[in-house]
């Protein structure tokens, strides 16, 4: 648990690594599993496309 020393925030490593990673980390991913979706889809059009 965290303590308060002379007013700061005192945790250890593991409690401060202990973070929620947010919907940010989940938009990134998305956003580059979309853009790699999408340059396979051009490649594939280009060199195999009739």
């Amino acid at each position: 648990m965290a303590k308060t020393e002379n007013g700061r925030i005192v945790e250890s490593a593991t409690e401060s690594r202990a973070g929620e990673r947010g919907p940010s980390v989940r938009n990134v991913l998305f956003a580059s599993l979309a853009g790699v979706v999408v340059l396979f889809a051009i490649v594939y059009m280009y060199f195999f496309a009739a």
